[in-house]
Parts: structure tokens; C-alpha cells; sequence
């Protein structure tokens, strides 16, 4: 009987996904760098093949790319993040207007399956799942918005966005239960306004749900405070 790494059959394509899933998810964090060897024996991939990979994935804005120094995963750091939350209002109010104006009835419908995707695992309590579910569904609306100078920067920014997710959904307790219950209302009405072709109804539809998520994601950018009392710090002194 012939003995094989299953692995070995594995496409780059398949790679890829998985790569991608890996860094949004959080299970490989900002920053870490990437063990080129260990990944090539995991799936069972030559030296080759896999730095085709890596240079991918370093285009699309999941790893970082150093000389002498390898990959690793996109930081997301102070200057990251001031750049995020420059950037994504206006290029999500973009791609919503563009959507209003050039979807097809039968993308309307993959979205309000990717919206129902979204609510049953918003429902279930399951963080990832719902971070996830919430970037399929941004991205659904870039592809209808046919830009094909905006997808590459929407992509990018919805990297850091869902990898973001994954902290203020789990963090969300019962205040931001109901803010996340909000948003996913306010995806309803970016559908609607879509489906209606109403532009104008769309990004202001659309800057609302992104100023209710900017909100959201202040639990990942700013600390939780100590707890401790301030007049029994100074009568310890």
C-alpha cells in the first residue's frame, strides 16, 4: 500500500484561504513572523511554491515583507490604526454609493444571505464566526460596487476591521450586546437602500453603522481602567 502526506494535495489556492483565515481570525497575531519551514512541511509545499504565497499575501496587506528579515503578520499598531480610522468612512461611503448604483438583483440576494449568515452566528454567540460573517459581508458590498480602484483598499482596511472584530465582539458584554444588535439593523437598511438604488440613503446609512462600529472597536484601541480606589491609594500612603 502506497503511504502519502494527504497534505501534499493541497492547492495554493487552499493555502492561501487558510493563511488568510489564520490572520484574521487572530491565530497568528500582529507581528508574528512566519516560519516559512514549518509552514512548507505543514502543507506539505516545497520552498517555492509557498514564497509565491507569502509575496501574495504581502500584496494584499496580510503580511509585511522585510528584507533579510522574512515575513510577518501586518502590526497593527498605533500608526496602523490612525490610518484605519482615517481611511474607512470615506472609503466605505464610496463603495455603498457605488453599490446603490451598479448592483445586480442577484447580488442583492447573496448579500441578505451573507446578512443572514451574520445574524445566526451574532445569535449564537460565536465571536469569530461573527467577525467573520461581518467581513464577508462588507466585502459582498465592494464587489458590487465594481470599482476596481476601491476593492484593493477596502480589502486592506477590512483586514485590520475584522481582526479588530474579534476583540470588541468578544468584549461586547450587555451594553454592546445591544450596540452589535444596532449594527446588524443598520446592515438591513444598507441592504435595503441597495436594493431600493437610493445613493444617498446608502452612505448615510453607512457612515452611521460606521460611526456605531468606531465606537465599538474604542474597546480595542483604549484599555480597561485599574480597579482600584483612589482615597484608599492615598490613606495607604
Amino acid at each position: 500500500m502506497c503511504n502519502f502526506n494527504i497534505m501534499s494535495k493541497i492547492s495554493k489556492s487552499d493555502v492561501l484561504s487558510k493563511l488568510r483565515e489564520r490572520v484574521l481570525s487572530m491565530a497568528l497575531a500582529p507581528g508574528t513572523a512566519l516560519d516559512e519551514i514549518v509552514l512548507a512541511q505543514e502543507f506539505g509545499l516545497s520552498r517555492t511554491p509557498l514564497r509565491e504565497i507569502v509575496q501574495r499575501l504581502g500584496g494584499e496587506g496580510y503580511l509585511v515583507l522585510e528584507p533579510n528579515r522574512g515575513a510577518r503578520v501586518a502590526p497593527m499598531d498605533l500608526a496602523t490604526m490612525r490610518h484605519f480610522f482615517e481611511a474607512a468612512p470615506m472609503i466605505y461611503a464610496a463603495m455603498s454609493r457605488l453599490a446603490a448604483q451598479n448592483a445586480r438583483p442577484n447580488e442583492v440576494g447573496d448579500l441578505k444571505n451573507c446578512q443572514q449568515r451574520y445574524k445566526t452566528a451574532l445569535a449564537a454567540g460565536d465571536v469569530s464566526a461573527t467577525a467573520m460573517e461581518n467581513h464577508a459581508f462588507h466585502h459582498c458590498i465592494g464587489e458590487m460596487a465594481r470599482s476596481s480602484y476601491l476593492l484593493p483598499a477596502l480589502e486592506r482596511l477590512l483586514i485590520d476591521h475584522t481582526r479588530i472584530g474579534h476583540t470588541f465582539y468578544d468584549r461586547a458584554g450587555e451594553r454592546g450586546a445591544e450596540r452589535t444588535r444596532q449594527a446588524s439593523d443598520q446592515h438591513d437598511a444598507m441592504i435595503e437602500a441597495i436594493e431600493q438604488r437610493e445613493p444617498g440613503r446608502a452612505v448615510e446609512v453607512t457612515l452611521e453603522h460606521w460611526s456605531l462600529s468606531r465606537d465599538l472597536m474604542e474597546t480595542y484601541v483604549r484599555p480597561d481602567p485599574l480597579n482600584f480606589q483612589l482615597e484608599e491609594s492615598r490613606d495607604a500612603v
